[in-house]
């Protein structure tokens, strides 16, 4: 393995590609300790440190824990994910936007500058509600509508030029540009939660039971990236063959392929999705100061915060824990529903002659594929729900409090696996092996 890393470093081009998205990444952590001008970095970050809910810890684990510091990249690239997402549904909706996104090469480039022009919108309005909503709780020192205004422009050029150096490292680098930079945060977290779970589960023990408490983490860890593994690379292939056709004087066609059906086709989205529906209420709740609130408001945040889940105790916060199970599953189907369409495919295949053995083309291929996918994503959306829930029962059973959970090692075991196969497939054109090749 590193005579076959060592051969891509051959490669002058790899070369200098994987040294410019190192040089991205650490010009991205050294922003991450850039405090917003006006604000008191550790007024806030106590104040983060004394939040009992989860509104937050989903937020500030994605940015790298820029947030809690309240640096100038405290919003991350959440903008930009938020619109790329909203840009894809409403695709759905717009007949315009569908029309541009077939529209080739122009018209991707159209979608990117309405992508971009989103993200800077949202960050604006991320920046002005996070600067109202500290302002009033007297986070921010000496709230002035000038103080006010170098903090929401402070923070809305930070997730405007992670935005910028994502699609950098996309065009001069290695691997997606926007993946990378939630890898590189999340990573960036996992010294300090490894040493929170040595200092609570192995330090001051016995050696029997410190090595004990060390092989478990290490077990739970190795599986769950495991599970994720099995996961990414899980897929159905339904085979098709096409029929053979005279082209002039040639037979062309004939040749058999398939329709490979990942099982996990929503990838982390489900998810995403899931956390930021559940985290919505608490976050407007602290904005609002009503955090700490009593009553069937305070239950209901309780319901809500995955702090709470697993807790034995209290069986009523665990109604939370099915509904986000049920939002995992929902958002599965619909976000699947909307990036593959099993009547546009069996159309596709019926105009190139192409049919699936044993079923007729037209509508009967496109319900076969929909049977088939409706039962592949159930079970993609089941290890999702498991890879994610596993971190929640550890934190609510034994109090193993980490920032880190499914989300995060999905994202981290997908971004190193794309990246690997991007970096293969560079080497392969220069008729070098590849990293997977044995």
């Amino acid at each position: 393995m590193f005579k076959k890393v060592a051969d891509a470093f051959k490669i002058k081009d790899i070369r200098h590609r994987i040294f410019f998205v190192l040089l991205c990444l650490a010009i991205i952590r050294v922003g991450s300790q850039i405090p917003v001008p006006g604000v008191n970095s550790d007024y806030f970050a106590q104040w983060f440190a004394s939040q009992t809910g989860d509104a937050f810890n989903f937020f500030d684990a994605f940015t790298g824990g820029s947030f809690s510091s309240m640096s100038i990249l405290a919003l991350s690239i959440t903008p930009y994910i938020t619109s790329s997402i909203i840009i894809q549904l409403l695709t759905i909706a717009i007949p315009a936007l569908e029309e541009m996104q077939r529209d080739g090469e122009e018209g991707r480039k159209k979608m990117t500058a309405i992508t971009r022009y989103l993200t800077v919108g949202l960050a604006l309005f991320e920046s002005i509600a996070m600067a109202i909503g500290f302002g009033n709780q007297g986070l921010i020192p000496d709230m002035s509508f000038t103080k006010a205004a170098v903090v929401v422009a402070s923070l809305t050029a930070g997730s405007s030029f992670l935005m910028w150096i994502g699609e950098q490292i996309t065009d001069k680098g290695v691997g997606n540009g926007i993946s990378m930079v939630l890898l590189i945060n999340i990573l960036s977290r996992l010294p300090s939660d490894l040493t929170s779970l040595y200092e609570q589960f192995v330090k001051g023990q016995t050696i029997a039971r410190g090595a004990l408490s060390a092989v478990v983490i290490a077990a739970i860890i190795i599986a769950l990236v495991v599970m994720v593994l099995v996961l990414n690379d899980a897929q159905r292939n339904i085979p098709v063959q096409y029929s053979k056709k005279m082209v002039g004087r040639r037979v062309v066609g004939g040749q058999a392929t398939h329709i490979p059906l990942k099982v996990n086709t929503a990838g982390v989205i489900p998810i995403i999705f899931a956390s930021s529906i559940m985290s919505f209420p608490g976050i407007i709740a602290t904005f609002m100061g009503k955090s700490n609130v009593g009553g069937w408001v305070g239950t209901l945040l309780g319901i809500l915060s995955s702090n709470n889940w697993f807790n034995f105790s209290k069986p009523i916060y665990n109604i939370g824990l099915a509904i986000y199970i049920a939002l995992v599953i929902f958002f599965a189907y619909f976000y699947t529903s909307i990036t593959f369409n099993p009547l546009e495919v069996s159309d596709n295949m019926k105009k190139q002659g192409g049919f699936i053995p044993g079923i007729r083309p037209g509508k009967p291929t496109s319900d076969y594929l929909t049977k088939i996918l409706n039962y592949i994503i159930f079970i993609g959306a089941v290890g999702l729900v498991i890879i994610a829930i596993i971190p929640f029962f550890f934190n609510g059973v034994f109090g193993a409090s980490v920032s880190f959970g499914g989300t995060s090692i999905i994202i981290i075991v997908g971004v190193i696996l794309e990246t690997v196969k991007q970096i293969e497939s560079m080497m392969l054109v220069r008729n070098y092996k590849g990293f997977l090749n044995e």
